[in-house]
This record gives C-alpha cells, structure tokens and sequence, in this order.
C-alpha cells in the first residue's frame, strides 16, 4: 500500500489551499482516464497492468529462458526509457552488483551513449562469454542505440556466423513500422511490440522492460500484478489517492516559487530508478518554459556533498523522498572493546535502526530549514511493490502534467540538438 505523508509540507502552504485544487485535479485524471487530453494517443500503459500473464508475456517468459540456458550475458540495445526502465527495475530488486553473482546472466547496457571507452570495455567483457542482443528501439533509427546494434550485430555474427547469430537477437520495437522492424522481419530476428500508445518512458512494464527483467530472474508476472493492484487502488477520485496527493503537492510547491524537486533515497541500489523518475518528469512537464526541474540525490552519502546546499542554500527546492520496508534480515552492530570510534552506544542496534533515525533526523533538519519534504513509502523491496511503483509515478505524472498545462507525452525538445548533430555530421536533409 502506497502511503504518502504530507505533514511536513505546510510552511509555504496550507491545507485550504491543498483542498482547493480538488477541482482541478479531478479534471485532470478524468481527462487521462477517457483520453480526452493532449497526447491521448500514448495512454495505452494506463491499461498495461494484468493479474494474468498474457500470450505476449508467456513468450517473454520463454525467450527469456532460452536466455538464460545459452547465454552468458544478455546486451540490451537502448536508450531513454529503454535503458532507464529495466535498469531501474533489475538494480532494486537484484542489487548495482548484480553482474558480480553466477545465479544469473550478467546483464550489460549499450546504446546509451557515444563514448568510445564504454563500448571498448563493453567488447573487453564480453571476450570469451557467450551472449544474446535485445535491441529495443520503436523506430532504429536513433542515433546511439543504432549504432551499438551496428557494432554489436556483427559481433555477434563474427562469433557465431549469420544463422545462429539470428537465434541470439531479440528485438523489442514497433509491431509494423520503422528500420528495427524492417531489419527483424528480413533478418529472421524474434521480436516483441512496443505497443504504437505507449511512449518510450512509460514503457517500463511492456516488453521494453519485462524481457531483460525476465533475464535477470524477476518474476514479470508479480511485477505486473503490483502495477494492476495500484492500477485499481489508484482509481479513487478524491484525495484518498495517493497519486493525487502528489501530483497536487507538486503543482501547489512550483506555484509558491519552487523551481526544482529533488527526489530522494535511502537506498544505493535505487540510483537508476531516480534516473528513470527524472526523465519521466522531466521529458514530460519541461515544455513551454514550465515545469519543476528534476534532481535526485543518494542519502546518506550525498548529505556529504548536496546537504550543505540543501540545508542553506537557495529556498528554491523541496523534497521527495522514497521509503521502503527495511529486510527481514536484519545487521547488527557489534561491540568494539576499544571503542575508539565511539559507536559502542550503537551495540547491538540494527543497521535499518539507525538508517531510520538518519531519515528521521535529516527530515526534521531540512524542514527546519525550510525546505518542504514529501515521504513516500511504499513497502519491502520486491517485484509487486516495484510494480506498483511505477505506476504510481506513471499516473502521477500524467495527472500533474495535465494540472501544469503541458502535453505530457511528447517531447518537441530534443529534436533541436538531433537537428545540429546530424548538421554537423553531413547527414544528408540536414
């Protein structure tokens, strides 16, 4: 169950004002949820979420396995979302060090830079391991993933010649258009639909997401049902939802002069999900000189580098910090007989104790010094939950976009600095 706390919210605000928005906020999750809004054409993740596997899910399963028993590694081909989404997904839940255990392929990333030494050392690793490709691309024409395919294909092809070559590609793209889609149904590769109503950073729960979490050993159906379960729970219209709760604290923080929300956590292995909230919100709300400007900060290590700035800084940011359910098993802190350090007051405390007591305080210190902070919890790590998750930001974020006046599933943007690019490349049109 999703809990958002909002009682260290109110110095800039107040509940009346909260309140007020109730209007507006209902109008905007009833445009999204009858697609009446700007962008309608990209909701279909509204109705991802299933209690049931689906066909399309029972083959991820089995590609997935097939995996699994020939491959050392799995590359996945992608950028934006491709990248951020199952990344995020496979850190929380298998840990930053995953790569380090046998139990499970190694899963590597490319495609979501230009940096040549990432690509060398990516070759150097894969020296004397088998492996697959998932490329994930909606058209195969952007720039990054499609020039890791290139090098990556004839890899590939080198090593195991052109026929088995094709059995270790897996294509995740759009189901009629596009190069990928031209090259996977020539090339003979199995492929898996990006559905055309599904943007790129709301597609972590389609196959861009559940294939290379399906490699790593999460259950994708759990996953799923944790999202269909915030899917129903999240459908109240009244300010019981959570996700209306945000989405209006959000918008009320950016009209009382806020300029940036930094999105917190305790946890070192949520690092990549952080990059995922930011590019959903960021992507999504930064247009038409609007829009909150999305940070994300580690604590408590970077209480050692950002406090300072976040405790007397600029009054121009407030808070987000994630919560989850300390594990079952618990550390504790052992007698020093030295005690040199000074700890042994700590003797015999858990670790997740005094990881709470660090929430607690740094939550007390930043909102002391006037810096509004949102806790969200949302329970033990594991896949129902992180499902649940994701959809939550997911619908939050259409919901607060929605309030802001923005499309939220576009992103005109960027297509300016690809216009340069490709100018200063020679490429041909530009």
């Amino acid at each position: 169950m999703i809990e958002l706390d909002m009682s260290n919210v109110w110095g800039e605000l107040s509940l009346p004002q909260l309140l007020e928005t109730e209007k507006e906020v209902f109008a905007a999750h009833q445009l999204l949820a009858e697609g009446k809004g700007p962008g309608n054409d990209f909701i279909g993740w509204l109705d991802l979420p299933v209690m049931e596997d689906t066909a399309e899910m029972i083959r991820i399963k089995q590609a997935a396995e097939r995996i699994r028993q020939d491959s050392d590694v799995l590359v996945v081909i992608g950028i934006g979302g491709s990248y951020l989404g199952p990344r995020a997904a496979i850190e929380l839940l298998r840990g930053q060090n995953h790569n380090l255990k046998n139990s499970d392929p190694q899963i590597f990333f490319a495609g979501n830079n230009l940096s040549t030494r990432a690509y060398q050392e990516l070759c150097e690793l894969l020296e004397g391991k088998d492996f697959s490709l998932n490329i994930i691309s909606k058209s195969g024409t952007t720039t990054e993933p499609a020039i890791a395919t290139r090098a990556l294909r004839w890899l590939l092809e080198r090593r195991y010649g052109t026929e088995k070559a094709r059995k270790r590609t897996y294509v995740t793209t759009d189901p009629a258009n596009g190069a990928l889609r031209q090259m996977a149904n020539e090339e003979g590769w199995e492929s898996f639909i990006i559905p055309p109503n599904v943007g790129g950073r709301f597609s972590v729960l389609t196959a861009v997401g559940l294939l290379p979490m399906a490699v790593a050993g999460i259950d994708i159906t759990a996953m799923m049902r944790g999202a269909a379960k915030a899917a129903k729970e999240l459908d109240v219209r009244s300010f019981e939802n959570p996700a209306w709760q945000y989405a209006a604290l959000r918008n009320l923080q950016y009209r009382a002069g806020k300029a940036m929300e930094l999105l917190c956590f305790y946890e070192p292995d949520a690092r990549m999900l952080g990059g995922w909230w930011q590019q959903l919100f960021g992507e999504s709300e930064g247009k038409d000189g609007k829009g909150l400007f999305p940070v994300t900060a580690e604590f408590t290590a970077d209480l050692h580098s950002l406090g300072q700035m976040i405790q007397q800084g600029q009054r121009n940011i407030f808070e987000t910090v994630l919560r989850f359910a300390p594990p079952k098993n618990k550390t504790t802190i052992e007698v020093d007989w030295k005690d040199l350090d000074g700890l042994n007051y700590l003797e015999g405390r858990t670790l997740d104790f005094v990881e709470e007591k660090a929430f607690l305080g740094t939550l007390s210190a930043h909102v002391d010094g006037g810096v509004p902070v949102i806790p969200i919890s949302f329970g033990e790590i594991c896949e129902e939950t992180i499902g649940e998750l994701f959809y939550f930001f997911q619908l939050s974020c259409g919901i607060s976009a929605y309030m802001l006046g923005v499309n939220p599933f576009n992103q005109p943007g960027v297509e300016f600095y690809k216009r340069n690019m490709f100018k200063l490349l020679g490429k041909p049109g530009y």
